[in-house]
């Protein structure tokens, strides 16, 4: 098992480089993919991955990725709305072919999943696009330094219910080693990062920025957790071998992305 973790963590890394490197068009299409593969892992917990409530949250995807393309800055709630209206349409046409919970988790889905992980495309269009490994030192530096901490000195049960295995004290040193890893990140790439227009040097900045990745990491593995546990499943799929879905290797990725996003607007609005 260890071996065959090893290949698909390599794997990933590869697939990570070859998405984000080139940045634009690419990267876009790159997580829009790796978005629709969680969408379908997330929809098939209720049985709609292969129904009409299914392919609407498909189809919201790809087109609120294709704006993306167009208007890379565009937020707007009337795409919430206009979502939320196509699958209420499919709920009373269809009634009752279809549970509440089957209309709700594409609903989900799609800002959970898609909208959420868009926030990487955001941030590798800023300064250099370097900032975007970021979210990667967040979210895989705390959870190596949760587990080092943890093995070493964890007493305390973080969620006993929910991950028995995880303690306050490895909690803990997930974020501070994850902002140890960050502020030696800017202070090695410094100005070229595009964080000159904040209140904060490279290294207070970065090191402030993955203080907020490393808690969301920890919310977004644990949020993960909460949803398996509730529809009784082990893993979301079986797409990377030892891993298990998209889901369960990006599900910290998910929640790291819009934190890091949102403290460098806010530090930037602050400058």
């Amino acid at each position: 098992m260890f071996w065959i973790r090893l290949r698909s963590s390599l794997l990933i890394v590869v697939v990570a480089v070859l998405v984000l490197w080139p940045g634009g068009l690419v990267t876009t299409a790159g997580i829009g993919l790796i978005s629709l593969i969680g969408l379908y892992e997330l929809n098939r917990i209720v049985g709609v991955e292969k129904k009409l409530p299914g392919m609407v949250s498909y189809g919201f995807a790809l087109l609120y990725y294709v704006i993306l393309c167009v208007f890379p800055e565009w937020e707007s709630l009337l795409f919430a709305a206009g979502y939320m209206t196509a699958l209420l349409i499919v709920y009373v046409m269809a009634f009752p072919a279809y549970r509440f919970e089957q209309i709700a988790t594409p609903f989900f889905g799609l800002f959970y999943v898609a909208v959420m992980l868009s926030y990487v495309v955001r941030i590798r269009g800023i300064g250099n696009g370097l900032l975007v490994l970021l979210i990667f030192i967040s979210s895989w530096g705390c959870d190596t330094f949760a587990y080092c901490v943890g093995m070493l000195c964890g007493r305390h049960k973080l969620t006993p219910k929910l991950s028995p295995k995880k303690s306050v004290e490895g909690a803990v040193g997930g974020v501070a080693g994850a902002v140890l890893l960050g502020a030696l990140f800017g202070a090695v790439f410094g100005e070229g990062l595009g964080l000159s227009d904040t209140a904060f040097s490279p290294a207070v900045g970065c090191g402030l920025i993955c203080l907020a990745g490393s808690v969301g990491s920890q919310i977004g593995d644990l949020a993960a957790s909460a949803v398996k546990r509730n529809f009784d499943i082990k893993d979301y799929g079986t797409l990377i071998p030892g891993h298990g879905g998209i889901l369960d290797r990006f599900d910290s990725v998910i929640f790291v992305a819009p934190a890091i996003y949102a403290v460098i607007r806010v530090t930037m609005f602050l400058a």
